[in-house]
C-alpha cells in the first residue's frame, strides 16, 4: 500500500498521503503508511546494557531478533511507566528490522498532500530533524514523523564525541 498516490476518478484529483496514526505521549503523529511494515503488540522487550536509553533493547518478532526503539525517549518525551507496554511500528531499514514503540495506534488517516505545513521554526531541533510536516485536523495537530530519521539516529545522540 502505498502512502503517498493520487485519485485518478476525476479531473483534478487531488493526491494524497497514507498516515498510521499513533500517540506517543500526547502528541498525535502520522506514519506514512510505506514506511510500514507491520504493527504489533511486542511480548516482552530484553534491556540491553550500555545500550542508550532510546534503544529500549531487543524483542522476538517471529523468530527474528529486532531492536526496539523507544519513541518517547527518542523523542525527548517522559518516559513511560515500565507497566506500559504501548504498541510498535515495524520498521525496515537496510537489512534490519526496528519496533518502534509508541503509546497506541489508530486508525489510517489520508491526507492532501497540499495540505501538509512546514514545521514550525520554533519547535525543538530534534522534532524538527524527525518530522516531515504537520497536518491541521479538526481538533489537534498531525505531525507527519520521518520513519526513517527516528531509526536512522537512534543512539547517535548519547555518543561521546
Amino acid at each position: 500500500m502505498s502512502s503517498q498516490h493520487s485519485d485518478n476518478s476525476g479531473l483534478g484529483a487531488e493526491a494524497m498521503n497514507e498516515y498510521v496514526s499513533v500517540r506517543i505521549g500526547d502528541q498525535l503523529f502520522g506514519a506514512p503508511v510505506d514506511a510500514i511494515r507491520e504493527v504489533f503488540a511486542p511480548q516482552s522487550v530484553t534491556h540491553v546494557p550500555l545500550a542508550p536509553d532510546e534503544v529500549a533493547g531487543l524483542l522476538n518478532l517471529r523468530g527474528r531478533i529486532v531492536t526496539a526503539i523507544d519513541a518517547r525517549r527518542r523523542l525527548g518525551l517522559t518516559p513511560r511507566e515500565k507497566t506500559e507496554t504501548g504498541m510498535a511500528l515495524g520498521v525496515e531499514r537496510g537489512n534490519e528490522i526496528f519496533g518502534l514503540i509508541v503509546d497506541s495506534v489508530g486508525e489510517v488517516l489520508r491526507r492532501p498532500r497540499s495540505e501538509l505545513e512546514p514545521v514550525p521554526a520554533h519547535v525543538d531541533a530534534r522534532w524538527r530533524s524527525m518530522v516531515k510536516g504537520v497536518h491541521r485536523l479538526e481538533k489537534e495537530l498531525l505531525a507527519v514523523l520521518d520513519v526513517s530519521a527516528v531509526i536512522g539516529t537512534a543512539g547517535q545522540t548519547n555518543k561521546a564525541a
